[in-house]
């Protein structure tokens, strides 16, 4: 079994040979959830692409450990990366989409207040919404040994997302009516892949028509229709295997 990731602020000055300190929550999850002893092999990344591999030397109190490090890897960029935008779904649907899209490897999340989105973030309630989605990205990094945590980034408009669509390199909208199967489309081997998943209700045609204008086109995944939350698992998983990331 591979050895348990934790999250750290820096591993700027980090050195093999050296210790590390992990405390705080991260440490109380180590030591009193984990029950990490002396001995066992651990892994602090800075969720940054940065990974100290090593073994704990010491334990002490419930949330404190020292780590002994053994070495040190940095994980290049991915190329492409993969952006998803996702439309805001129904209760926790939004945090299962995160985290499998997290653990399936994406490296970006943007949240879409679509126009036929039942869930709408305001106030209060997009911060605290936020933030769970933040939290579970990192968590489901954590779970699935990633050293870069993908980012989710604050909410865009309708508008914002077709800029961002305007400068991918591959843009595409994934709807069930698209004349064009994702798994045949023309991938870029560099640069960005940004997807656009709509909500229950699906795309607007003037959504689609904006994102049409910045060259994003309408795909078809398969012959089923999956559900916002899983949508974007099943893509990127498509879009890792195709551009040899998954290789």
């Amino acid at each position: 079994m591979t050895a348990p990731v934790f999250l750290i602020d820096s591993l700027a000055d980090v050195r093999a040979g050296g210790t590390l300190t992990l405390d705080g929550p991260e440490g109380r999850h180590a030591v009193s959830v984990r029950r990490l002893r002396t001995g066992e092999e651990v892994v602090l990344t800075d969720g940054r692409g940065t990974g100290a591999y090593g073994t704990v030397a010491a334990v002490e109190g419930k949330d404190r450990l020292t780590v002994a490090v053994t070495g040190l890897r940095t994980e290049a960029p991915p190329q492409p990366t993969i952006t998803v935008v996702q439309a805001l779904p129904k209760g926790d649907r939004g945090e299962l989409a995160v985290e499998t899209m997290t653990e399936t490897g994406v490296d970006a999340v943007v949240p879409w207040p679509a126009a036929r989105c039942v869930t709408q973030w305001k106030g209060e309630r997009a911060a605290k919404a936020l933030g769970k989605w933040r939290a579970t990205a990192r968590e489901a990094g954590k779970q699935s040994r990633r050293l870069t945590f993908p980012q989710v980034a604050d909410p865009l408009t309708t508008k914002q997302v077709a800029a961002l669509l305007a400068d991918a390199d591959f843009a595409a909208v994934l709807h069930e009516e698209g004349s064009s199967p994702l798994a045949t489309a023309e991938l870029p081997a560099q640069g960005s892949i940004v997807l656009v998943v709509g909500p229950e209700g699906g795309v607007s045609p003037e959504e689609l028509a904006t994102f049409a204008e910045a060259g994003a086109r309408p795909y078809r995944l398969g012959t089923t229709v999956l559900r916002t939350s899983t949508a974007g698992t099943a893509a990127t998983a498509l879009l890792l295997g195709r551009t040899g990331r998954w290789s």
